[in-house]
């Protein structure tokens, strides 16, 4: 079984369209069933997608130097942070990291509607709806590094000032 996507491959999120390649008759029949479900990929994904194939040689080194600079900043940055883990995500946007907090709903939350650090906030993902197993995740979070190194800079910045200020911290 082969599996691309434009949305991965291009860094075009939302971007659904790839390619799914497989001898076996079986799983291509239970796939298909899933394609068929949707009719059809955004028009605009799909002008997008072909654009993507005409990209220069060196997109991919570019892409990936910076994408490392982003993860490599993100996870240092929160490695330093007291109480905080976060080991170095092997191969995706986002990095998971388990944090000093009782309850990662309840301070995702907090930050969305009672946090503020230099009139910002930061919107993070609760990691318990990662996990199927019940009670796993629930003092972790997820970060996408999508943002350039800057805003990353700054969403760490307020990160750490509501870990200090937040009243669940354990």
């Amino acid at each position: 079984v082969l599996m691309d996507t434009i949305s991965k491959r291009y860094s075009a999120c939302g971007g659904r369209i790839g390619a799914f390649i497989t001898r076996n008759r079986e799983v291509l029949n239970a796939a298909m069933k899933f394609a068929q479900a949707r009719l059809s990929p955004p028009y605009y994904a799909q002008v997008l997608g072909e654009a993507a194939v005409d990209l220069p040689d060196n997109y991919f080194d570019t892409t990936k130097a910076e994408y490392k600079l982003r993860r490599d900043l993100l996870v240092k940055r929160l490695n330093a942070m007291e109480g905080v883990f976060c080991p170095n995500p092997g191969g995706a946007f986002y990095a998971m990291a388990r944090l000093p907090i009782d309850d990662c709903d309840k301070f995702c939350q907090w930050l969305l509607e009672s946090f503020s650090h230099n009139g910002e906030t930061i919107m993070l993902a609760p990691a318990t709806g990662f996990y199927s197993t019940k009670g796993l995740g629930t003092n972790e979070v997820r970060l996408a590094y999508v943002l350039n190194a800057d805003a990353i800079n700054r969403a760490m910045d307020c990160l750490e000032a509501a870990l200090k200020q937040y009243p669940g911290r354990i």
